[in-house]
């Protein structure tokens, strides 16, 4: 990501934020552009390009809003929308378009290329002249659908009197149709509709992926935002109470929030007694005592009893709004990794268009006219087509992708793989992560009836103690007893009658025992202890991790015993009690140091750390807003599917360096040969695609890498 551009504002000036989706930034020198040319706005005080997202943040004064910001871009030639008009949650129309010119493009380019196989098998005459007619009626509408994202975006560079990459390649692509159709119209032997279709679908592929990319990360801050409650029920002055939506809340209001409810905004209990379940913020997930003077937060769960709590932040204030920012930001941190294709791209499609030119030029001054100084200079494009580098990449991602869902892990982000190659730290949340997340009774002590008692009263309650102690009870083959009077009182426990006799299932009176629960029969006592067990191979994983060179350690909000526990167990270091931001801290202290990490967590909490490590994962069973912002899911109750997924990625990455290495030495050999005139548009149609095919099978050996 490139440094913030900085001016200087005058002192006063009330400054805001304006983010943009800009589609059209293609490249190094779209981003020199938009940063030079913004940043000499008056009000403008800092700005920031994110190329990986397509987005433009902009910190201005009052003398500037959204529409000069947007009218500005488009004079540079960008068209851009305002982030806060685009629905986060709501289907990207770019993506949408891309898929559509993909589909079309697919189509037409599988079609093309059956024709084209009758053309080089030796059919001539009529028939040759047929294919070529219907390879026209097939490419001309495809190229004019399909390729509108690339002659829009030229068109108007063109127009700004500007470059980028989508000049040359719209460049190409025109040349090679029209005098496709021309050898159609007089009858000539070949035809190259085919390397035209197939450019642009290998092209529109990417586009596509970078699109994909970015609905993902906006959909996981609106999975994140969702967990905050819609609405309210508000105490008026007179009394009386109103459901509103949070959207009207502000500070000061006093919200009534029942047991079960999510809270919509942050606030102070000023009355009542309760338990909240804060894993959207800790990872915790033992709820915690919350009595007059705590203060609770936006999204979490009032799993107690119903309680007054005056708002003190509403909506953007709040600490979830806040994680959520953290994400977006987060997230801008990957524009730092460039890929390998996008590199090559910069300089690869302008040398190729130069060599082009150059042999037309160079074969109309040798008296060749200009008929056979054209089919050179299209031969020259043709076999030079960026069809195997395009492959070079997406085909080992494609491969490595499918194998690694087979053994269960999801990739989402296909260049997630090349970072996931280069980690040499991996931090593991605990609970959820290196644990299953699920709170598991120790039964050991409990005879038949107490166990009975203790199901019949577990049953009762949503307390995430009460539903551990019932599943364990439950696959033990316990069958619950008959009570009487059973009722549940917020922040003690639950209470009943059993044969007369008073029971009850109670929080411990030492209020750091937080992971048990009493079972009273009577007047006997008998403690239950929960556990929340290891991963079966938590330890044999993080060995193999270690076996790669890449070191593990813990970064958890969960309580310093329970983290230090599981800590010396797998004898590694540890973290706990970390907020999220305290999270995002740990991890940009490792990437300044010259660390790549990999973050492997599951609750919303990890939101921001998922989004700023260098590569991520998370479990199936984590938060929604987890698994939109990690790089892959994996799943099941093992965690061999992280090492697994490393190794892939590094697999994954050589044979990405294998398919770069063969298609540089292919145009190496082939650019002479076509310059020099020795191929037709014929033979460098197949050897594009033979070149094309050897980086797919090379690619293909990436199905045996998790053997």
């Amino acid at each position: 990501m490139n440094k913030p551009s900085v001016i200087a504002v005058p002192a006063g000036e009330r400054l805001q934020d304006s983010r943009f989706t800009v589609p059209g930034i293609r490249c190094a020198g779209c981003i020199a552009k938009i940063e030079r040319e913004i940043c000499t706005l008056p009000g403008v005080d800092t700005m920031r390009v994110n190329f990986s997202a397509k987005r433009v943040a902009v910190r201005h004064d009052d003398r500037l809003d959204d529409a000069d910001l947007i009218e500005a871009l488009r004079h540079l030639g960008f068209e851009a929308q305002s982030v806060d008009a685009d629905p986060i949650a709501g289907v990207d129309e770019e993506t949408k378009g891309l898929l559509r010119a993909l589909a079309v493009a697919g189509f037409g380019m599988m079609n093309i290329m059956l024709l084209s196989v009758s053309v080089w098998s030796g059919a001539g005459g009529v028939t040759r002249d047929l294919f070529h007619w219907l390879s026209a009626l097939i490419a001309i509408p495809v190229v004019a659908f399909s390729g509108r994202p690339f002659f829009a975006s030229a068109a108007m560079a063109l127009r700004y009197r500007r470059t980028n990459m989508d000049v040359p390649i719209s460049i190409g692509v025109l040349l090679a149709t029209g005098m496709s159709f021309y050898e159609a119209l007089s009858g000539g032997r070949d035809t190259y509709f085919d390397g035209a279709v197939m450019l642009l679908f290998f092209l529109l592929a990417g586009r596509a992926l970078d699109a994909s990319m970015r609905n993902r990360t906006r959909a996981g801050i609106g999975a994140l935002l969702s967990r905050m409650g819609r609405s309210a029920s508000v105490l008026q002055a007179d009394g009386s109470m109103h459901r509103i939506a949070a959207s009207a809340i502000v500070p000061g209001m006093v919200m009534l929030v029942a047991a079960g409810e999510a809270f919509a905004a942050d606030g102070e209990i000023i009355a009542g007694v309760s338990a909240i379940d804060n894993a959207i913020l800790t990872g915790e997930s033992a709820p915690v005592p919350a009595m007059i003077g705590d203060l609770v937060h936006a999204g979490a769960v009032n799993v107690g009893g119903p309680i007054q709590v005056c708002v003190t932040a509403a909506q953007d204030d709040t600490a979830l709004a806040e994680i959520a920012r953290l994400m977006d930001e987060a997230g801008q941190s990957r524009s730092r990794y460039v890929r390998i294709a996008d590199r090559a791209s910069r300089i690869y499609a302008p040398a190729v268009h130069t060599l082009a030119a150059l042999a037309f030029l160079g074969w109309l001054a040798a008296d060749a006219g200009w008929h056979q100084s054209l089919v050179v200079a299209i031969s020259v494009l043709i076999i030079t087509c960026p069809c195997a580098m395009g492959l070079a990449v997406p085909a080992a991602q494609v491969v490595a992708s499918g194998a690694l869902a087979r053994h269960g892990v999801l990739i989402k982000d296909g260049a997630a793989l090349e970072r996931l190659a280069e980690i040499d730290v991996a931090v593991f949340d605990k609970t959820g992560t290196l644990t299953l997340g699920a709170p598991r009774a120790n039964l050991a002590g409990l005879g038949e009836v107490e166990r009975s008692v203790a199901l019949a009263l577990a049953q009762s309650s949503r307390h995430p103690l009460s539903r551990g102690l019932a599943a364990s009870l439950l696959a033990a083959g316990t069958k619950p007893a008959q009570l009487s009077d059973v009722a549940e009182v917020a922040g003690r426990g639950l209470f009943g009658k059993f044969k007369g006799d008073e029971v009850a299932l109670e929080k411990p009176e030492i209020a750091a025992k937080t992971f048990c629960s009493v079972l009273r029969i009577g007047g006997q006592r008998r403690e239950i202890e929960f556990s929340d067990p290891l991963r079966s191979d938590a330890a044999v994983t993080l060995g193999a991790l270690a076996d790669m060179g890449i070191d593990s350690r813990i970064l958890s909000g969960d309580r310093s015993l329970a983290v230090s526990t599981i800590a010396n167990h797998l004898g590694v270091p540890a973290i706990s009690a970390a907020s999220p931001d305290e999270k995002l801290v740990q991890l940009e202290t490792l990437k300044s140091g010259g660390k790549r990490p990999l973050m492997v967590g599951d609750g919303l909490n990890d939101g921001p750390a998922l989004a700023a490590a260098h590569a991520s994962l998370a479990p199936s069973n984590a938060s929604d807003t987890s698994q939109q912002a990690a790089d892959a899911v994996f799943l099941g109750d093992r965690l061999a599917p992280v090492a697994l997924a490393v190794r892939v990625a590094r697999c994954t990455m050589r044979v990405v360096r294998q398919n770069f290495a063969f298609a540089i030495a292919y145009n190496l050999l082939a650019v002479p040969i076509a310059i020099a005139g020795l191929v037709t548009p014929l033979v460098a149609a197949v050897a594009m695609s033979l070149s094309s095919l050897v980086v797919i099978a090379n690619s293909l050996r990436l199905a045996r890498a998790t053997g």
